[in-house]
């Protein structure tokens, strides 16, 4: 089974991960970057040699992204980010196939064991399987 396993993020997050800290997120330093990242690439590199990788991919800061809905007249709404009305968002996510929804509940929990500094806030990590036919909507 095809699962996607993601994890979230404000732009404060983001801002403080740049080392600028906030009342709800503490400042990173370099050296918390990288060992975030050491721990995430020794994830993927873990789930590469087992071949339940699929992708994998961290995305940018909210500042970055771009809303578009239908406005009452049914024409585009763009709307550029940070969104004050929305919390946490997507920041980075994994495509697998595992053989379990138990297997991929020890990834989610590996993911959360990734170093930070004392204080920056933790975010649940959301599996959702993927459909991969209608019946599978349900």
């Amino acid at each position: 089974m095809k699962y996607l396993v993601m994890v979230q993020g404000t732009q404060a997050d983001y801002e403080a991960m740049q080392g600028k800290g906030s009342e709800g997120s503490v400042a990173w330093s370099q050296e918390d970057i990288q060992a975030m990242f050491a721990h995430m690439q020794g994830i993927n590199d873990d789930l590469a040699e087992s071949g339940e990788m699929i992708d994998a991919q961290g995305l940018v800061e909210p500042a970055k992204t771009r809303h578009v809905t239908l406005g009452d007249d049914g024409k585009a709404v763009i709307t550029d980010g940070p969104y004050s009305e929305t919390k946490e968002l997507l920041a980075g996510y994994w495509v697998l196939d595992c053989a379990s929804l138990e297997r991929v509940t020890e990834i989610a929990e590996r993911v959360l064991q990734c170093p930070q500094p004392a204080g920056a806030p933790v975010y649940p990590v959301v599996i959702r399987p993927i459909g991969e036919a209608p019946e599978d909507i349900g």
